[in-house]
């Protein structure tokens, strides 16, 4: 038998609840880029009331570590900030839940969401653009090169997919022009 992977044991069970959720992250720059090693899945949720007393239903105590649910709908208020791990107890994997964006900059996302499948199922995808413009933030925060190396993956791989406009647009508005600059001058070898 194969040894369950992050789909399996978060993504399809999370699908079939009926959340409202779309993949971000690595796990998403990978699906439009380059592949490279992760333990965890990062997933953006719209959680509601309801949706954070199922979860305890989704994610049973016997296989999961998941946090109670008062500290789950504090996070999910602290957007854009907040975020609570779920972790599969036989395998560590481990799922890093955040809350929408919110704001102008953001209200496409989730029209533009992606069902692709995995695996012969179901799986939702936030727009690549979403990732890329997360991953800045996250460079800009952290600095990790990881997130550089990620957004040239994807450029590489779906690059006629992204639309670049959107990015450019959002970037000024959201502080991200040098970080992305990063990027584009890396494409040209001018970096």
């Amino acid at each position: 038998m194969d040894e369950p992977d992050l789909y399996d044991v978060f993504v399809l069970p999370l699908h079939d609840a009926g959340v409202r959720y779309m993949i971000v992250g690595s796990v998403a720059s990978m699906h439009y880029g380059e592949p490279r090693f992760t333990m965890d899945v990062d997933l953006v949720a719209e959680l509601t009331e309801p949706d954070v007393a199922k979860l305890a239903k989704i994610f049973p105590g016997h296989d999961y570590y998941l946090p109670p649910a008062d500290i789950i709908l504090n996070e999910m208020r602290r957007a854009p900030h907040g975020h609570f791990n779920v972790i599969h107890v036989d395998t560590g994997l481990k799922a890093d839940f955040y809350p929408p964006r919110q704001g102008p900059e953001w209200s496409w996302v989730w029209e533009n969401r992606r069902c692709h499948q995995v695996e012969g199922h179901p799986a939702y995808f936030a727009p690549p653009e979403y990732v890329i413009l997360a991953k800045l933030e996250f460079f800009r925060e952290g600095g990790s090169e990881k997130h550089l190396r990620d957004i040239r993956g994807m450029l590489a791989v779906s690059g006629e997919q992204i639309d670049r406009t959107r990015i450019e647009d959002a970037v000024t508005k959201l502080g991200l022009a040098e970080q992305w600059r990063k990027v584009i001058g890396d494409e040209s070898g001018t970096a």
